[in-house]
């Protein structure tokens, strides 16, 4: 990781009470931080609960944060991390159904797809429209985006809380 510090945020969209504990302690040993995030009911999947962290590191914690909390079953999260000196921004998007997934994202959140990406797309669709927006929806990050926008919708408004990297 470099030097440069980097900032973004957290959104733990859904996790069962049973995984909160887990989530604070993976978290926390990324940021090298003890926390105690203030957990709110999510209503898009009664019994879960949500988290919004603003977070302030070194760049690539994104990264970091997203590796560690992929390997938590039963989680949705999403983390960006904003583009800093010599980095662009990142998204990272995860859910139990799906995985992870990952785009580079410009300073309004926008998905930037790679030309190699978009010639991609023009070869495996061969001809065929709708095998090229397939391909196109993929490097978008459609699916996720679907997956998770009630979960969106169902915290807005709510607190948010700073993080920031000790060390």
């Amino acid at each position: 990781m470099s030097d440069h510090t980097a900032r973004g945020v957290l959104h733990i969209h859904s996790a069962p009470g049973a995984l909160c504990p887990h989530v604070e302690w993976a978290v926390g040993s990324v940021v090298d931080a003890r926390l105690d995030i203030r957990w709110e009911a999510q209503a898009a999947a009664p019994g879960t609960f949500r988290a919004e962290l603003f977070w302030r590191g070194r760049q690539g914690v994104g990264a970091t944060l997203a590796s560690t909390l992929r390997g938590l079953s039963h989680l949705r999260f999403e983390i960006t991390e904003d583009a800093s000196p010599g980095c662009d921004g990142s998204r990272w998007s995860h859910t139990p159904e799906l995985g992870i997934f990952h785009a580079t994202i410009d300073s309004h959140g926008n998905i930037m797809v790679s030309e190699d990406r978009i010639r991609y797309a023009y070869e495996m669709g061969a001809g065929d429209p709708s095998a090229v927006y397939q391909e196109l929806s993929l490097a978008l990050g459609e699916a996720w985006d679907d997956e998770l926008e009630p979960f969106r919708h169902a915290a807005e408004g709510a607190p948010v809380r700073w993080l920031h990297q000790v060390g």
